[in-house]
């Protein structure tokens, strides 16, 4: 089958699979009162995602991460990791973690498959790490970046949301880090959702200031591989780590957009915002289903809007980003 376009020429070579939407932290900018859930969650089977894998991989689908909410606390999520390295169509397999489980479980994650990993550490000060995650964790997560790093995995990246007042001064420690650690920091610009109006004043930092600093600076732009997600990395020769902006109120920010969404319900996203998805579930029972389920991608991918239109104000549907994988 021909590859997945949309009606502006972008073609989609990017999947984020969500296995579920719980957490067990409580960060102040997605999850402030913690998991809760709407009804007993029913999340996608094993069975369900290998179908949901293969017809994305006849698509053109050469990348997966498996998201969540926080995707290891599945007690079958080195199963779904072999699922989808069996698939000889999906060339990169990445998740993104809090890293609770990280520093037990990195090397058999690693054999199962799985190539590249995100943590999310917001800040390198153990009180502020605290404070915005709400959970006291700092020393175990980072001895799980560690673990990550003894296992082999090709590429290692950390996660930041910008929060001014909280870890806009932690740049400097993070520079430091990375002098000699050969990782990818990814500060990722605050994005407004609908329930976090009043935070996102109080905390959005536009993080074109950050790369204006990192420029000044001598850190130079990378050009991006054809299933890199929507970071903007810049690299600099006396340092083994790299820095990657996500800059979702730039301008043509979705120019370049090449990344579909799965929720652990099983429903398509075109995009994190502005849309309720389109279930898919009710075709992932059987392999049978596959050309029915493709023709259902091909047909949604025609609706696809130009834009998320957050510059414009508008947050869409979603509450949280745990709800759909981030």
């Amino acid at each position: 089958m021909s590859q997945l376009q949309d009606s502006f020429g972008r073609r989609f070579h990017y999947l984020r699979m969500s296995v579920t939407d719980v957490c067990n932290f409580k960060c102040t900018y997605c999850l402030p009162d913690g998991y809760r859930p709407e009804g007993k969650p029913k999340f996608l089977a094993l069975n369900e995602i290998e179908n949901l894998v293969a017809a994305f991989g006849e698509v053109g689908t050469q990348k997966i991460r498996i998201t969540g909410g926080e995707p290891t606390l599945r007690k079958d999520f080195t199963d779904i990791i072999r699922i989808v390295a069996d698939n000889d169509n999906i060339k990169t397999i990445a998740t993104t973690t809090n890293g609770y489980r990280l520093e037990k479980n990195a090397k058999e994650w690693y054999d199962a498959g799985l190539r590249r990993i995100n943590v999310s550490v917001d800040s390198l000060d153990p009180k502020m790490f605290y404070q915005i995650t709400g959970e006291n964790k700092f020393d175990e997560v980072m001895r799980g970046i560690d673990a990550a790093l003894d296992a082999g995995f090709e590429r290692i990246k950390i996660n930041a949301v910008l929060l001014k007042g909280l870890n806009d001064k932690d740049l400097p420690r993070f520079l430091h880090w990375i002098k000699n650690t050969p990782i990818d920091l990814r500060f990722i610009e605050l994005m407004e959702t609908g329930l976090g109006h009043d935070y996102f004043n109080a905390h959005h930092l536009a993080g074109l200031d950050i790369k204006l600093k990192l420029e000044s600076e001598g850190w130079l732009y990378d050009l991006p591989d054809v299933d890199d997600g929507p970071a903007q990395n810049f690299s600099h020769p006396d340092y083994k780590g790299r820095i990657g902006l996500i800059m979702p109120y730039a301008k043509n920010f979705c120019a370049s957009c090449n990344r579909l969404r799965v929720s652990a319900k099983g429903k398509l996203h075109l995009c994190l915002f502005t849309e309720n998805g389109v279930d898919l579930r009710d075709l992932l029972q059987n392999e049978s289903q596959r050309p029915e389920l493709i023709e259902r991608l091909h047909g949604q991918l025609a609706q696809k809007k130009e834009t998320h239109y957050l510059h414009q104000g508008i947050t869409g549907v979603t509450k949280h980003l745990a709800s759909i994988g981030g």
